[in-house]
């Protein structure tokens, strides 16, 4: 998603009312106008990404980007600037404050277009804190599981399994969303892991991220893991 995609349409306003609202206090990059640096937040903290992902094409991103809705600039403060950017509730994990986290306040902070940034103000809708209710091991055992001792773990994606690599793992931002259900994701892992396995002769892993709304959802998980 481009930062132009991350401004506000005349649907905004109304989709703010029912979902996300986040207030960032901004101070753009020289020569960075505040509404590009408003975008630019909405749409690293949402769907955007640095480059271009062909699965885009199967996914209405509409349904689920963040969108600056408002800009005022912060008074007796030069170049700085209170943007509100409004998130739709599809985006995020029913019950996770991980996962709700790691999206809004996540990787942005480093962001090129922005000298400094500071979230403000979070309003969290009823209908998604109506889905938490109130966390498992240290590292000794993932080293016995990966049978890996005496050197730091190493991990990465696939074909870096195949050239020595220990485990995979799954992104921050990637939990059990309507649109990546965990059972489904664990399958596709758990095929290449097997496949890595057969290929190198080494015992490899992957790290699912297994974090959910309710403990019960996780122990379910946790069982499914293991039988599987």
């Amino acid at each position: 998603m481009s930062c132009r995609e991350g401004l506000m349409s005349p649907q905004t306003e109304t989709k703010a009312n029912v979902g996300f609202k986040a207030a960032f206090r901004v101070t753009p990059q020289p020569g960075v106008p505040p509404e590009e640096a408003g975008a630019a937040v909405a749409a690293e903290s949402s769907t955007g990404t640095w480059t271009t992902v062909w699965t885009d094409g199967l996914t209405s991103l509409d349904r689920y980007k963040g969108r600056c809705y408002h800009i005022e600039p912060v008074p007796g403060e030069a170049d700085q600037y209170i943007c509100y950017i409004a998130y739709p509730l599809d985006l995020f994990e029913e019950g996770s404050v991980t996962n709700m986290f790691t999206s809004i306040v996540g990787n942005i902070f480093g962001f090129k277009a922005l000298r400094a940034l500071r979230l403000e103000d979070l309003r969290i809708p009823p209908t998604y804190s109506k889905t938490f209710q109130g966390p498992p091991h240290g590292i000794q055992v993932e080293r016995d599981k990966l049978n890996k001792y005496g050197r730091p773990l190493l991990g990465s994606c696939y074909e870096c399994l195949r050239g020595g690599l220990d485990f995979t793992k799954d992104d921050e931002n990637v939990n059990s969303q309507p649109f990546m259900r965990w059972r489904d994701r664990f399958v596709f892992c758990a095929e290449a892991i097997y496949k890595a396995q057969a290929e190198t002769g080494e015992i490899k892993g992957h790290y699912l991220n297994a974090t959910a709304g309710t403990c019960e959802i996780m122990l379910n998980s946790n069982v499914y893991f293991f039988i599987s």
